[in-house]
């Protein structure tokens, strides 16, 4: 057997020497191995060839059998080696690159979520309204939580007073379009997200066309006319509205849902309040943080009605007090005269 072994030293190193590629110095070794296997296979016992070599063909079908294992392993090893270095964009039959996986595990591993309801998310397509107190935050979580795309409607600038509770915007983003200093902090919080940035005042002419291109609307915003507005669009093209607003320490938010059997807007405020019974944030104050909160509960009811997790405020008002620190829920029922919803079966 050293015999046989040194033979295919010699012939290893012949072909290095000769520079043969080396697949061709393997294939000479193999030949080698073949050669004496069958040999031992075919020559008597007796044979000198036999006896030079080790008698027995069992110690040779070992010798195979070994190498086979090691090529499998090796080969193993190459095939891991080229998926855990495979550029991401590579990978476009699955529905998360690795990096995404794991940003979205504690989502993932959520039983009420999983890797359905993040694909989901990711597939999903959600509007918000007003990129101010309410859309800030909602539109930061829209984005950590991977909602596949994000579009902004604000038309207005980032002005220094808006910096005390609006936390999508920064110092330096004074002067800047809100929609795209929120898109930058969007996209530099998950780059794996598309954001659209609508930079003009919602009306009634580009209404539809806007709001049919995305699966649930945000209305954070700040006056009547839009809310009602969006309220409007939302029921007759059949998407889920989620609602929020402030008030001082005062914040509420609701999912006005008629193709759900869920009231719309209008149905629990008919009309507009009076000038003067509902002061705006710049007119009455807002305590800083109290925008974030409702704010996030909005992106948990997008969340919740995206990957159909929990129960969403359908027909429900949740209120929160920041003052003393107390929540509340108000039952909500469609009005049968409603002028926007009143003739929508559930």
């Amino acid at each position: 057997m050293l015999f046989v072994l040194f033979l295919a030293a010699v012939l290893y190193g012949i072909g290095a020497l000769m520079g043969a590629p080396k697949r061709a110095r393997w294939t000479m070794v193999v030949i080698l191995y073949f050669a004496v296997l069958l040999a031992h296979l075919v020559l008597p016992e007796t044979s000198p060839v036999r006896l030079a070599t080790g008698q027995s063909p069992a110690l040779w079908l070992m010798v195979g059998g070994v190498a086979i294992i090691v090529l499998i392993y090796r080969a193993a090893l190459n095939w891991l080696r080229a998926r855990a270095y495979q550029p991401e964009d590579a990978m476009t039959d699955a529905p998360f690159s690795d990096t995404e996986l794991n940003r979205y595990a504690r989502h993932i591993v959520l039983r009420e979520i999983g890797g359905l309801g993040q694909k989901k998310l990711k597939d999903a397509k959600v509007l918000v309204v007003g990129a101010g107190g309410l859309g800030s935050p909602a539109l930061l979580y829209l984005a950590a939580a991977g909602v596949g795309t994000i579009g902004i409607v604000d038309d207005d600038e980032v002005d220094n007073s808006n910096l005390q509770r609006q936390v999508i915007h920064q110092d330096r983003s004074i002067g800047k379009a809100k929609v795209f200093s929120a898109m930058e902090a969007m996209q530099a919080q998950n780059p794996h997200v598309v954001v659209k940035p609508y930079h003009r005042r919602l009306t009634e002419q580009d209404a539809a066309a806007l709001i049919e291109d995305f699966d649930i609307v945000l209305d954070g915003t700040d006056n009547f006319d839009t809310r009602y507005l969006v309220n409007r669009t939302c029921v007759k093209l059949g998407k889920p509205l989620i609602s929020g607003a402030l008030s001082q320490w005062e914040g509420q938010l609701s999912v006005f849902d008629p193709t759900n059997d869920a009231p719309c807007y209008q149905c629990i405020f008919p009309e507009a309040p009076a000038d003067g019974l509902a002061p705006s944030c710049s007119e009455a104050g807002v305590i800083g943080p109290l925008p974030g909160v409702i704010g996030s509960m909005m992106a948990v009811e997008a969340v919740k009605v995206i990957a159909g997790a929990g129960a969403p405020l359908r027909g429900e008002l949740m209120i929160y007090d920041a003052l003393y620190g107390e929540s509340r829920k108000i039952a909500l029922k469609r009005r049968a005269d409603c002028p926007i919803c009143g003739s929508i079966s559930s």
